[in-house]
């Protein structure tokens, strides 16, 4: 493909048109040269142009089913899909045992590739696809959204460039009722990896996109349910907690805050505005701005198009990046098992 126009043409199929299936087809479809031509599912239902929307873990106010599939190729199989040789990339949106199969066929037919999160339940899967993707020299993007939400943007940036001097405290909460929908995937640990992997997935990766990898975690409560303390060499103190409640009426929350040396930062969902600055001597500054610009799906499939545009050899997100993020799960895993010890955060 040619990177000589950034506003080149760039053609895709989706594989897996459940909720997130058609919450990315929305993100790509408000992208200008950016053409959905094939979608697949097993289910026929979910090729209707009107389908039943599923909840996800995150409302974000789209309550429309419906879209425009003329001209739009329906396949019932993946591989149909992806044999598509007009695909520049294959966004895989199944449930997670059947993203690394998808994910690396796509790879051996030359397409770039955004697959949802959790890659897989095993950091070595993880790392054996990024070698086949990096040997057929194409891209793989793991979904970690939350690194595109304007306002957790918002949040890093803060983090990173200081503008409130340093952050010496953060902490993090993302809990809703266990999911109803798609019950015998996500309530089945081999399946789904429980709501450690699927849910609290989204604050480690979060973490360590401001702070980089924790020397050790300590994690008490259960895959199910958990708060997590990352503790680092030289940082701040940061804790996350959530995951699913038995509670089926529970809203969805999702809550932060960093405390830096001249105020406190906070954001929470559904909170108008949701990012509000409190100075240290109590001034309270409201946000707005910190969450224009579309949803985390948005920005997420924008920086990948403008990197396959752009001829870019690695994508704006790793599969290295969520290997690390396994990796970090992993430990906050075996923790839990020994009643909230510490445990160390090593390469293997």
């Amino acid at each position: 493909m040619s990177n000589e126009n950034v506003y080149m043409d760039v053609s895709l199929g989706i594989i897996g048109m459940g909720f997130m299936g058609r919450t990315h087809l929305e993100a790509f479809s408000k992208i200008p040269g950016c053409r959905i031509l094939a979608v697949a599912d097993r289910n026929p239902a979910c090729l209707e142009a009107t389908a039943a929307r599923d909840a996800g873990n995150l409302v974000v106010g789209r309550e429309a089913a419906s879209w425009d599939l003329e001209g739009v190729t329906r396949h019932d199989a993946a591989q149909d899909l992806i044999e598509d040789s007009r695909l520049d990339l294959v966004v895989v949106t199944t449930p997670t045992p059947t993203h690394i199969e998808i994910a690396s066929s796509a790879v051996r037919a030359g397409r770039h590739v955004l697959v949802e999160k959790p890659v897989d339940l095993e950091r070595s899967a993880i790392l054996g696809l990024f070698d086949e993707a990096s040997a057929a020299e194409v891209m793989v993007m793991p979904a970690h959204c939350m690194r595109f939400w304007p306002a957790w943007k918002w949040m890093r940036d803060a983090v990173r460039d200081r503008r409130y001097g340093a952050c010496v405290k953060a902490s993090f909460l993302r809990c809703g009722p266990k999911p109803s929908w798609n019950a015998d995937f996500y309530l089945d640990v081999s399946k789904s990896g429980d709501a450690i992997v699927d849910l609290h997935i989204h604050d480690t990766d979060f973490v360590m996109h401001c702070f980089g990898r924790p020397a050790a975690v300590r994690s008490s409560g259960s895959p199910r349910y958990l708060r997590t303390a990352y503790e680092f060499a030289e940082g701040p103190e940061v804790v996350a907690e959530g995951g699913w409640l038995d509670d089926d009426d529970a809203p969805f929350r999702m809550m932060a805050e960093l405390v830096f040396e001249s105020g406190v930062l906070t954001f929470e969902l559904g909170r108008d505005p949701e990012v509000v600055f409190t100075s240290s001597e109590g001034q309270r500054i409201p946000l707005p701005e910190a969450s224009r610009h579309g949803t985390g799906y948005d920005g997420q499939a924008t920086a990948f198009i403008e990197a396959i545009r752009n001829g870019a050899s690695t994508p704006p997100v790793s599969l290295r990046h969520a290997a690390e993020t396994a990796l970090v799960l992993a430990s906050e895993q075996e923790s839990i098992r020994l009643d909230g010890a510490a445990v160390d955060i090593v390469s293997v």
